[in-house]
Order: C-alpha cells, then structure tokens, then sequence
C-alpha cells in the first residue's frame, strides 16, 4: 500500500492498494490511461497560467488603452450619481469677460506614479459645462465691493451642475489673467478680498485664500503647456516602441543619471495682441552671460506634476515666453504706423505726394493685388494699394522681429535656450491655425515650401478675383473680408515669427497648426486643474494603501498557493504513474510465475517453490 498526504494549500490524504487495481487490464488499455491523465494535469496547468496571465496582465493593456478609450468617453454625459466621481470648478477672469470650467475626474488607481485622470464636465445633453459673462472684471476696479455679485451667476451655474453632497470637497480657483494684471496692487488686493469674504457666505465650494490670485503670463502658459500635454497623452509612461520619447535631466538631479520618458509637445500661440511660446527644456542650459542667466530665471519654469514631491518622473522645466505687440492685429498696427510716419516724411523731404490721394497710393506689397486700404491717423488718410509680393513683404517687416546679434535669443531679443530640432513636435493655434486654414486650406502638418508657395499665389492673386471666390465660399466659413485683405501680410508675419523669430529651419517638419485637439479647444484652465490638484491623490494612495495591504497578500497568497497546488498535484501523478508500473511488474512476474507451474505440472513433475512477491 502507498499512502501520500498534502498538508497545503488544504489537508487531505491519498491512498491506492494492489488489491483495488484491475490485474486484467492488458499494457495498451493501461498506457493509455497514463497518457489521459497526463494530458489532462498538462491541459488544466496550462488552463491557469492562462487565466493568471489574464488576471494580471489587463491591467497593463486597460492603461495602455486608456487615453484612447477616453477620446470617446470624453463627449458622454458626467454621470452625476456616481458617488466616486469629485469635480473641480476653474474661473478664467480674462479682460473681457469671465469664463467658468467645471471639471471632473475619478478616483485615483493609487498608483503614485499616474496623474489624476480629469475631464471636462459634461450636462445631460453632451455639452461641456462652461458659461462666461461681460465684462470683464477689471472693470470693477473702482467698485470692489460688486465683484462678489458680479461673479454670483457663475457660481451658481456651476452648483446647479455639481452634485450638493460634493460641493464641500470640490475645490473652487478664481484666477485673473491680462486685465487684472495692469491694475495696481492695491485695486487687485481689493477685488481679491472681495471675493474671498463673501464668496463663503453663499457657496459651500472648498474655496481658501489661495484659491483666487492674479496669475503671470508666465503661469498661464505652463497652465496651457500642461492641457495640451495633458491631453495628447505625453505624461503617461510607455513601453511602446513607436513612441517617440527624449532624454532628460531632471531639475535638481544633476547628480543622478538622466531619464527616458515621452517626448512632449511645446505649443506656439499666436492671438491679435501678443505671440507666446512654450517648451520643454530637457536638459541642463548653460547661459552666454550672468545677465543672461538672470533673463532666463524668469523663463524657465520647474515644477513637478507628480503627487510625490520625492518622485522625479514628473519634474519638468519649461520655458514659456509671451511678446506683447507680436500678435496678428498688433503687428499690422505697427507696420502700419511705421508705413505713415516713414511717408509722411519722405513726403516732406522730397516733395511727394505719396498716399495722399487714392490716385497716388502707397504700394503696399504686403496686401493683394489691387487691394485698397486706408490708413487714418491724426486726422489724416493715408491711401495704400497691394501689389501682392510676399518676399519682398517678408523683407520689409523683418526689422520688425527686433532680433539682435547675441546668441540665444529670439524676437526682442529675449533669451530662448536651444530647440533639439531633430527631436522635438510644436502644435501652433489660433493665428497659425488660421494663416494656414482659413484661406490657403492647408492647415495641419506645416510644410514651409508649400506654405510659402501658396502664400505667394494668394498675394499676387487680384483683389477682385479673391473676392469673387470668397462669394462663391470658397474660403472657411469663418473667414471674413478683414481676414482676405489682411491674409498676405499676416502669412508673411507668420512664416517670420516662426523661421527668423524663433529661428526654426525651414526643414523643420513637426509642426502642426490646429484649433482643436481630438475635437476640442483646449484651455489653459484645464492645466491650472491638474497642476493645482496634483496633491489630491495622496489621499487615495495613502487610503488603497491601508486597504490594500491585506489584499496584496492575498493576492500573493493565491498566486503561491495555486502553484504549490499543482507541484503537490503533479507529484501524486507521478506517484500514481511509478505505482502502476510497478503493479505492471509485479503482473508480469506473476504471469511468468504461473506459466512456469503449469509447465511442471504438464511434465509430472512437482513444482517448485518460488519466492513471491514482497
């Protein structure tokens, strides 16, 4: 008799006899028994290392996945009743009006190293939650004391949205941009003041002192460096190979070795006032001067996104710089006022009537062919006609871009540390969406050659042909007569700012211009969210932590227990398997044994005597 016995994963006893074994079975019958039962342990084996490999590995494909799940999940319905969703709520005071974002995001998955996964509230009918309202609210400068009133609408809006049992944890930011900052201090201290007393008073939103703040140019470009990142995916970790990724030294770290993570996007935005611009700054800057250093303190921005101030994976420098009076508009303003005082005396100098009268306009070669335009100024009109030559436009408002000589720097001058041109992608929006999209259609994937190409077909195009086509709608529907007059002067500025501003090559190939990513605008506010919330995850980490203790080892536990399961289930397969070759032994010896009997018996002769079996 053989006995075995297994204490884990569960008490349990085995026991087989001779006696309980058929002797009849003949060697094929037998053989194929083995061969069943071992096909059967190899087949159920197999079955649980498939089903562990699912258990453990959907994790990985889900957070692969995810972002590109999101694009579509991002446009249904904020399910309000689901009690593990919190909500943000982010006003943009602009200059001219006042902006509200609700936003909304799950529970973290208590892993440190992952961002929270914020969205933009969406109503019962797929629409974001967003309402804005005039003015602005620097126009309550002289009467602070209306400010809370002012803004009461937008707060209230945002409750009827966020579930009541939410409204004390979710956290409320009131951050003033362009028309708060040309106020003085003591106006803005008020207006803040205002706000911060009274708003408590009426709403229950997580709202503290540092909660409502005038932010910098500076602030609110990394705010838009980060939606925009945010939103492409850049600050998820990947193991694909096909993503491109970069080198980076971390801030601070100049000690450790560098890391490879994703490679993120800088963004470039062109509006009617002002042209900013904002990248990544991989790796450590070295500066031409201490002067220069000193420029560039106020550039660079270094800041970590992740919820752990220990963890490097999310330090990022940033450099953000905004030029005031490099926008579209501004920039005609000025090419137009330098057009007017430089004719007004050559006029005087020389004797000339240039622009005085529409028969002897100024030829502007920086508006189409033919076209007409005025330019008034103290009371006087200056006449203009284009004759539509790009490169010579491009030429004349060079001097415009006020580069110097020093290394390192872009338009005005102003310090910008080194593009890795050959490893780096920019997004362009709104004016250099609009040069390229409105009138060319050629938006998207930014191809200099053709730009230019096009750009020059467009300018030596005549007025009346342009005009012609702009009735037939052949042009974006949002494109208007100022954007076809001003379109030659505005895809020079353009293609200048760009190539001698910023000093990309005109190789340069990963640029897109775009107005929308995955099919919606993109704020600035979304940044502020993530950024200002990068600490809320602590709280779930901390709390999966203290549950999850228990958990893993139960996980741990299960995954040993299951192997040990089927070692202690393949040896007693195999015992069973030297039993019954040994039992075909024995059988064989017996049937040997009873031939050899039945042979003396047949001669007369008494058998002999055999040792039997043990």
């Amino acid at each position: 008799r053989i006995s075995i016995s297994c204490l884990l994963p569960a008490s349990w006893h085995f026991s087989i006899s001779p006696v309980g074994c058929p002797r009849i079975l003949n060697t094929t019958l037998r053989q194929i028994i083995v061969i069943g039962i071992l096909a059967a342990a190899v087949s159920l084996l197999y079955y649980s290392l498939v089903v562990i490999r699912n258990k453990y590995g959907r994790a990985y494909r889900d957070k692969r996945f995810h972002r590109y799940l999101a694009r579509v999940t991002d446009t249904e319905a904020t399910d309000t009743n689901n009690p593990n969703l919190n909500y943000g709520i982010v006003v943009d005071c602009g200059s001219s009006g006042s902006r509200i974002f609700v936003y909304c995001w799950p529970r973290h998955n208590g892993n440190p190293h992952d961002l929270l996964d914020i969205k933009q509230m969406r109503d019962k009918n797929r629409k974001p939650v967003v309402m804005k309202i005039k003015p602005g609210i620097s126009e309550f400068a002289s009467s602070p004391e209306k400010v809370s009133d002012y803004i009461s609408p937008l707060l209230s809006f945002a409750a009827k949205h966020v579930p009541r049992a939410k409204h004390k944890e979710t956290p409320l930011y009131i951050l003033c941009t362009a028309g708060m900052r040309i106020l003085p201090e003591s106006q803005q201290k008020a207006i803040l003041e205002d706000l911060l007393t009274d708003i408590p008073v009426h709403f229950d939103f997580l709202f503290s002192d540092s909660h409502a703040e005038v932010i910098s140019g500076k602030q609110e470009g990394v705010y838009a460096w980060i939606g925009i990142n945010f939103v492409l995916g850049r600050f998820e970790h990947t193991d694909d190979e096909d993503e491109a990724i970069v080198e980076v030294h971390v801030p601070g770290g100049e000690n450790k070795e560098a890391i490879f993570r994703k490679r993120t996007v800088g963004i470039l935005d062109m509006g009617g006032v002002s042209t900013q611009i904002a990248y990544e700054v991989p790796k450590t800057v070295s500066f031409a001067s201490s002067q220069q250093e000193e420029v560039a303190k106020n550039l660079l921005a270094e800041f970590n996104l992740g919820c752990d101030a220990h963890q490097t994976e999310h330090v990022y420098r940033v450099y953000v710089a905004t030029f005031l009076g490099f926008g579209g508009n501004a920039a005609r303003q000025r090419y137009e006022d330098s057009l007017f005082t430089s004719t007004v005396l050559k006029n005087r100098l020389l004797g000339k009537q240039t622009g005085v009268t529409s028969d002897s306009p100024y030829l502007d070669p920086c508006l189409p062919l033919d076209a007409q335009d005025e330019i008034q100024q103290n009371g006087q009109i200056m006449y203009l006609r284009g004759t539509g030559d790009f490169n010579l436009c491009r030429e004349i408002i060079q001097p415009f871009m006020n580069k110097t000589n020093e290394t390192q720097t872009s338009l005005n001058g102003v310090y910008q540390p080194a593009v890795h041109f050959q490893n780096s992608e920019f997004y362009g929006f709104s004016e250099f969406y609009y040069c390229t999209e409105d009138v060319l259609r050629m938006g998207g994937d930014y191809n200099a050659a053709k730009f230019t190409k096009a750009a020059k077909d467009y300018c030596a195009t005549k007025w009346s042909v342009l005009r012609k086509r702009f009735d037939s709608g052949l042009y974006a529907s949002h494109a208007d007569l100022h954007r076809l007059k001003y379109q030659c002067f505005k895809s020079a500025w353009m293609y200048e700012v760009f190539h001698s501003g910023f000093s990309f090559p005109v190789s340069y190939g990963n640029l897109k211009t775009a107005l929308q990513v995955y099919d919606k605008e993109v704020q600035w506010t979304l940044g502020a969210i993530l950024y200002r919330t990068r600490f809320l995850p602590l709280r779930d980490i901390q709390q999966e932590n203290f549950r999850g203790i228990h958990s893993h080892w139960r996980s741990f536990s299960f995954v040993y227990n299951h192997y040990l399961f089927f070692v202690c289930f393949l040896i007693v397969l195999l015992s069973i398997l030297l039993y019954l070759l040994r039992l075909r032994r024995i059988h064989r010896r017996m049937l040997r044994n009873s031939s050899s009997t039945s042979l003396w018996i047949e001669e007369g002769l008494p058998p002999q005597k055999i040792a039997g079996p043990l």
